[in-house]
C-alpha cells in the first residue's frame, strides 16, 4: 500500500479533530478552566444562554463526570479520536456499498461537494429516525446543515446493533461533540474525503495505517521519556508490515494445519510459508508424537494480545477461512464461525480495539452480506481497570453463597485488574480465580431492582470477560508486543515487571514473550515480530535459556535495519515457536541483513523461501547455541567457529573486562585536551594516590572515538581533581542525570581499549598507564602484567571480528561480549613481544600530528632530503 497520501493525512487530522471537538465543548459551557451550569425548565435545558431539549442536559452531565475524572485534554483527544474512527468506518463502508440503504454518507459517488445521502434523505428509514423532522427540514432548504447532522448520527445509531463497540447506543454523549460546519468546503468530512484518493480504501489494511500515523505526533511527544499509563498505547504502536504478519499467521496457524494435513492444498496458498529442514529420524518421530491426528476448525483459536488495529487478525481470518472452505463449509457461515469461534483480541488501548473489531466486521461482511443483522458477538476487548467497581458493595447486595462465591473473590478479581490499562496484557489470572470464572460470569449476568447492585453487576461484566480471555489457552498466539526498556517505564509498571517477569524484566517486549507463552497450550505455537536484541545481549540471557529450554525455535526472519520504511530504522526479528521442546529439531533462518530497505525485506524472503541455496537462508539447530557463551542466536555460525567457544578458553580467563567512568554531565566534566591549561593536565600518573596528590584538575580519559588500530585516540581528559570528588557527589539539578565512577581500582592502569560503539570493525588500542576510561571507551586489563601484549594481539586479530558477529551482532561492543570472545587455548606461550611493533607504528603515526599531545614536528618537516 502507498502510505504516502494517510501520512500526509492523518497527524494533521488528529490536530483538527481535536481542535473542532474542542471548539464544541466550548459551544456546550465545557473548557479546560470551568464546566459551567445547566438551567432547566420542564423540557427545556439553557447551556451558554442556549435553549436545547432536556436530554442534551443528561448527555452534558456524563461528559462534565469524564472531564472531571480523566482531564478535559485527555477527553477532547478520546472524543476526537472516537469520531476520526467512526468516520473513516463509514467512509470505507460506503465505498465497498456496505450500507444498508445503498447511499453515500460522507460523499458524492459523482463528485459533488454535497454527500449523496442529502439528496435522499426523505428515501432513509433509520431506527428511531423522526422521519416527520426529516421532511420538515428538507422542505425548507436552508437548514441541510441541520438536516446532515441528523442523518449522520441516525447512520452511527443504526450501526450500533451490528457494531457497538465503535458506534455507541443512541443518545451516548460522544454525540455532543460530533463536530460542527459538517458541510463546509473545509471540514473535517471533505479533508478526509479529498485528502485520501478513493483506490486507497480497496484494502481493510488503510485502518491501520491510518491508526499509526493518526498517533505519530503523540508517538514522538512521549518517546525518549519515562512514559505515563495514559500514553503507553502512542509509546509502543508499531504497525507490522503485511509481509511478517503473513509469515507468522502462516508459520504458526497454517504450519499446524500442514502438520496434521500435509497434503493439504493450504501450502500453496501460503507464499510465507517456511518448510521445515530435513529431520533426522529422532527428530520426526517425536514430531509425529505430538502431532494431533485430526484437527476441527471450530476449535482452533488464535489471540493476538496486543492487537492495535487488527492488523495479524485479519490475517488470520483469511487464513480460517481458507481451512474451513478446504472443510467444505459454506462461505456465508464462515464469517460468523470466525469471528465467534476463532478469532481473540485484546489491547489496552480502547480507540485500536474499536478499529481491530471494525476491521474484522469488514473481513466478514465481504463474505456475508447479513452479517449486520447477526448479532455477532466478537473476542475483541479493550482492557478496563476496575477502580469503579463497587466490589464490597456488590457482595452486600447478592447471595453470593447462591454463586458458590465468596466476597473475597470479588476483592480479588478487582485486585487484579486494579491497573489493567497499564499492566494489559501481562496479567496473568491466578489459577484458584481462574476456577471461579464461571460463577463470576453467571453472576454478572445476573439482575437487580436496587440501582446499585445493578451498576455493579454491569461493571462486573468486562472484568469477568477479560479474565476468561486472559485465562483461556489458545492454539496459536501472534502478536507484535510493545518495546519499552524499562528505563523508560513508569515506576508502577517497571515494578510489576520486575516481580513477575524476572528474566525478562529489562524490557516491555522481552516481559510480553515470556508473559504471551502462558498463553500457548502445549505444542502449539507462537508468532512474534520483537527487537532482535534478544537474540544476543547478555541482558536477555536468562529470557534466551529459558526460551531454547522450553520451546521449540522452528523458524526466525532477522530483517535490515529498514524493514518498515527506508527512513526509519528498526531493528527487529520475527520468530516461530513451538511450546514443547524437541531436542535436534534442525530450525530455518532467514538473514536479510544484505539487503537495504523495506520493499527489499519481502521479495529476498520469498526468494529464500523457493531457493533453499540462495545464501541467505540458514538450518541450525538451536540447541547447539547453548555450545556459544551466553546462548546467542548466532545461525550463521559455521560448526568450526561454536566449537572454537567450547574448546577454548576466553579472554575472561586471562584478563578483566571493565565498563569505566559515568560523569554524569560530560559536558561539564570532559574536554578535549588542549581545552584546559597544560599545567593543570597530568598526562602519566601511574596510580590514583599519585594523581589525588599531583594537584592537577585534568587526566586523560579513554572515550572512544574515530576508527584506529593498537594505537591512538587520546583527545580526551576529564576532571578527577581530589581522586574525582566533583564527579562522585554530582547528581544533575532535575535528578535523572548522575555520575557512576566504575571500576575506579582499574584506573590509570595500562590496557587495552576499544569503541563500545562503532558501525565498523571492532578494533582495540593499547592505553598506556596514566588514564582513566569512561563507559565508552570500555577496557581490559591483563591478570598478569606482562601478558598485555598477548591480550592485544588476540582482541586485535581479525577472529576477534568475526566471533563479535555472533556474540553481539548489533553497533555496541559491550565488556561482557569481549570477555566471552575465544582465544588460544596456548595463551601463555604467546610471544607478547609482537605487540611491540604494531604499537610503534602506531604511535609514530598518532604523534605526527597535532591532534597528539606529543606531537614534536610534522614528518614532512623532518623527513630526510636523501
Amino acid at each position: 500500500m502507498n502510505t504516502k497520501q494517510l501520512k500526509a493525512y492523518a497527524p494533521q487530522a488528529r490536530r483538527d479533530f481535536i481542535a473542532a471537538v474542542t471548539d464544541r465543548a466550548a459551544f456546550l459551557g465545557l473548557t479546560a478552566k470551568e464546566v459551567g451550569s445547566v438551567a432547566q425548565g420542564g423540557d427545556v435545558a439553557v447551556i451558554s444562554g442556549r435553549a436545547y431539549p432536556k436530554e442534551v442536559a443528561a448527555q452534558r452531565e456524563k461528559l462534565v463526570e469524564r472531564i472531571l475524572r480523566d482531564g478535559f485534554e485527555r477527553v477532547m483527544e478520546a472524543m476526537a479520536y472516537t469520531w476520526f474512527n467512526r468516520l473513516a468506518a463509514i467512509r470505507y463502508m460506503e465505498l465497498h456499498g456496505y450500507l444498508d440503504h445503498g447511499y453515500r454518507v460522507l460523499s458524492h459517488p459523482e463528485g459533488r461537494s454535497t454527500p449523496e445521502i442529502l439528496e435522499h434523505a426523505t428515501q432513509i428509514d433509520f431506527p428511531g429516525l423522526d422521519s416527520t423532522r426529516v421532511v420538515e427540514l428538507k422542505l425548507e432548504g436552508t437548514r441541510d446543515e441541520e438536516l446532515y447532522r441528523l442523518l449522520l448520527l441516525a447512520q452511527c445509531h443504526a450501526l450500533h446493533r451490528a457494531m457497538p463497540f465503535l458506534f455507541e447506543k443512541l443518545d451516548d454523549e460522544t454525540e455532543l461533540l460530533l463536530p460542527d460546519g459538517l458541510l463546509r468546503t473545509d471540514s473535517l468530512i471533505r479533508q478526509l474525503v479529498e485528502s485520501i484518493e478513493e483506490s486507497a480504501w480497496e484494502d481493510i489494511e488503510i485502518i491501520g495505517w491510518l491508526y499509526q500515523f493518526y498517533i505519530s505526533e503523540k508517538k514522538d511527544e512521549v518517546i525518549g521519556k519515562v512514559v505515563k499509563s495514559e500514553d503507553i498505547p502512542a509509546a509502543t504502536q508499531l504497525f507490522t508490515p503485511n509481509w511478517i504478519v503473513k509469515y507468522m499467521v502462516q508459520n504458526s496457524l497454517g504450519a499446524q494445519w500442514l502438520a496434521t494435513y500435509p497434503e493439504s492444498p493450504l501450502r500453496r496458498e501460503m507464499e510465507y510459508y517456511i518448510e521445515p529442514a530435513e529431520q533426522t529420524k529422532e527428530v520426526n518421530a517425536q514430531l509425529a508424537a505430538i502431532t494431533p491426528r485430526s484437527l476441527n476448525p471450530e476449535e482452533l483459536t488464535l489471540i493476538d494480545p496486543a492487537c492495535g488495529s487488527g492488523h495479524i487478525l485479519v490475517e488470520a481470518y483469511d487464513l480460517f477461512k481458507a481451512i474451513y472452505l478446504e472443510r467444505g463449509y459454506r462461505q456465508r457461515d464462515l464469517p460468523q464461525l470466525i469471528l465467534e469461534k476463532n478469532l481473540f483480541g485484546l489491547d489496552i488501548d480502547e480507540r485500536a480495539a474499536q478499529l481491530t473489531g471494525f476491521a474484522l466486521m469488514m473481513k466478514g461482511r465481504a463474505d456475508d452480506r447479513r452479517l449486520f443483522q447477526r448479532g455477532v458477538k466478537l473476542n475483541v476487548l479493550a482492557l478496563v481497570d476496575s477502580a469503579g467497581f463497587n466490589a464490597e458493595g456488590l457482595a452486600k447486595g447478592v447471595e453470593l453463597g447462591d454463586h458458590g462465591l465468596k466476597p473475597g473473590d470479588l476483592t480479588e478479581l478487582k485486585r487484579l485488574f486494579e491497573h489493567a490499562t497499564t499492566f494489559g496484557s501481562l496479567i496473568q489470572v491466578p489459577e484458584e480465580l481462574g476456577e471461579k470464572l464461571p460463577a463470576l460470569k453467571q453472576l454478572s449476568e445476573t439482575t437487580s431492582q436496587d440501582l446499585f447492585v445493578a451498576e455493579a453487576l454491569k461493571q462486573l461484566g468486562p472484568l469477568v470477560q477479560q479474565a476468561e480471555l486472559l485465562a483461556a489457552h489458545y492454539d496459536s498466539v501472534v502478536a507484535n508486543p510493545p518495546y519499552m526498556g524499562n528505563k523508560f517505564m513508569s515506576p508502577l509498571l517497571k515494578e510489576f515487571a520486575s516481580n513477575n517477569f524476572a528474566a525478562s524484566k529489562s524490557d516491555l517486549f522481552a516481559a510480553s514473550a515470556e508473559g504471551f507463552l502462558t498463553f500457548v497450550k502445549p505444542r502449539g505455537s507462537i508468532g512474534l515480530m520483537t527487537p532482535f536484541t534478544w537474540m544476543f545481549l547478555k541482558s536477555h540471557e536468562s529470557l534466551r535459556g529459558r526460551i531454547l529450554e522450553n520451546n521449540t525455535l522452528q523458524s526466525l526472519i532477522q530483517p535490515e535495519y529498514h524493514a518498515f520504511f527506508d527512513s526509519a530504522y528498526v531493528p527487529v526479528c520475527t520468530f516461530v515457536l513451538q511450546k514443547v521442546h524437541t531436542p535436534g529439531y534442525d530450525a530455518s533462518f532467514i538473514k536479510l541483513s544484505d539487503f537495504y530497505g523495506a520493499e527489499a525485506q519481502p521479495q529476498k524472503t520469498l526468494e529464500a523461501i523457493a531457493n533453499p541455496d540462495c545464501g541467505w537462508l540458514f538450518h541450525a539447530r538451536p540447541d547447539d547455541f547453548t555450545k556459544i557463551p551466553g546462548s546467542p542466536l548466532a545461525y550463521w555460525a559455521s560448526e568450526a567457529v561454536r566449537e572454537s567457544f567450547s574448546e577454548h578458553l576466553d579472554v575472561s580467563a586471562v584478563a578483566e573486562t571493565k565498563a569505566g567512568l559515568t560523569t554524569g554531565d560530560n559536558t561539564i566534566f570532559q574536554k578535549c585536551w588542549h581545552e584546559p591549561n597544560v599545567v593543570e593536565i597530568c598526562f602519566s600518573a601511574p596510580s590514583r594516590e599519585h594523581a589525588k596528590t599531583s594537584g592537577c584538575t585534568w587526566f586523560p580519559c579513554n572515550s572512544g572515538g574515530q576508527f584506529r588500530k593498537w594505537y591512538g585516540n587520546h583527545e580526551t581528559v576529564v576532571n578527577w581533581l581530589n581522586d574525582g570528588e566533583e564527579i562522585r557527589t554530582f547528581a544533575s539539578p532535575s535528578g535523572r542525570l548522575k555520575a557512576s565512577p566504575r571500576s575506579m581500582d582499574k584506573y590509570f592502569l595500562e590496557s587495552v581499549t576499544w569503541n563500545k560503539i562503532s558501525s565498523g570493525s571492532f578494533t582495540v588500542r593499547l592505553s598506556p598507564a596514566g588514564h582513566i576510561f569512561d563507559d565508552t571507551g570500555q577496557s581490559s586489563f591483563a591478570r598478569q602484567a606482562k601478558q598485555l601484549g598477548a591480550l592485544l594481539l588476540c582482541l586485535g586479530a581479525s577472529s576477534s571480528d568475526l566471533f563479535l558477529q555472533f556474540l553481539s551482532p548489533t553497533l555496541s561492543y559491550n565488556k561482557g561480549d569481549i570477555s566471552r570472545i575465544p582465544i588460544p587455548t596456548e595463551f601463555a606461550e604467546l610471544d607478547a613481544s609482537l605487540a611491540g611493533p604494531l604499537v610503534a607504528l602506531a604511535k609514530d603515526d598518532w604523534d605526527a600530528y597535532e591532534r597528539s599531545w606529543d606531537f614534536q614536528s610534522l614528518p614532512l618537516l623532518t623527513a630526510s632530503t636523501d
